[in-house]
């Protein structure tokens, strides 16, 4: 544990003291007009340092503490890239989880019965397509209960087989009626769920659900499809360049139920999207 204290503080004091001194290298802003739907950055440019804070302290690079981290036994999987869910809480908070779900995911191809036996096909407009293998509409539930910063700790999930690739293009459904901007369903925030992607060269690029603002694919009631490709990694914090070679990439959750503008501490992801490829299963069911 004070190898641990001692790590975030050489992340973060850096990092406040730049703060301090007016640092301008805050989170990238929303763009002030476009039309249709949008993945907005929610709050003012003074709530940015909040978050950058909490990112930097690099919880995908500590070690995870393996009496807290989730052990989620499943079949061996020979997809080309895997989601597996972790939970970082060195201090036990007990307040974090991750997991994929059956029945939280995107319906596509699923079918209702009612009490007669009628049946009806179940397809979501948001998720016209999905993970080949995802027979179960599963999805992957991202939880932090409590307060953000006070403690550290957080639910993600690692993508496996990314290694030594390069991005053309990141994403995820999200439990979210209508727009990314709706105050229902999903936490979607400027830092969480977010993507960290680490690349070759060591540097952390953050791509949160609202900062930089994603391409909306689809939406119905109930989800919406976020896209970053080139031109949205680019504008990541630090920006993804074309030929940035990838090291790892993680899904972290680390904001609770008192960041606003929703407070719920919660998101639901289905389809998570490298480079075109979906995956919308894992283990943990």
């Amino acid at each position: 544990m004070q190898a641990v204290r001692r790590v975030a503080a050489v992340l973060v004091c850096p990092l406040i003291a730049c703060l301090g001194v007016g640092c301008d290298r805050s989170a990238p802003a929303a763009p002030h007009s476009a039309v249709g739907p949008r993945a907005d950055l929610i709050g003012t440019p003074t709530q940015a340092p909040d978050w950058v804070a909490r990112a930097l302290l690099g919880l995908d690079l500590l070690v995870v503490d393996p009496a807290t981290a989730l052990v989620q036994p499943d079949d061996p999987d020979d997809d080309p890239i895997t989601v597996v869910p972790f939970e970082f809480d060195p201090n036990h908070s007990s307040l974090v989880r991750s997991f994929w779900l059956r029945g939280t995911g995107c319906p596509l191809d699923a079918t209702a019965v009612d009490f007669f036996g009628a049946s009806t096909p179940v397809n979501d407009a948001a998720c016209p397509t999905g993970g080949p293998k995802d027979t179960k509409q599963e999805g992957l539930l991202l939880v932090k209960t409590g307060p953000s910063v006070e403690n550290f700790a957080s639910a993600g999930a690692s993508l496996k087989g990314v290694k030594g690739i390069t991005l053309s293009e990141l994403g995820y459904d999200i439990r979210k009626g209508l727009a990314p901007v709706n105050l229902a369903g999903s936490h979607c925030g400027a830092g969480a769920p977010r993507f960290n992607v680490v690349t070759d060269d060591g540097t952390n690029h953050f791509v949160g659900c609202n900062s930089p603002p994603a391409m909306v694919m689809s939406f119905s009631p109930a989800w919406v499809r976020l896209r970053w490709g080139t031109a949205q990694l680019a504008a990541a914090f630090p920006p993804i360049s074309a030929g940035n070679v990838i090291r790892s990439i993680t899904i972290i959750f680390d904001e609770g139920t008192d960041t606003g503008p929703d407070f719920f501490g919660l998101a639901i992801l289905d389809n998570i999207d490298v480079n075109g490829t979906l995956v919308g299963k894992g283990p943990g069911n």
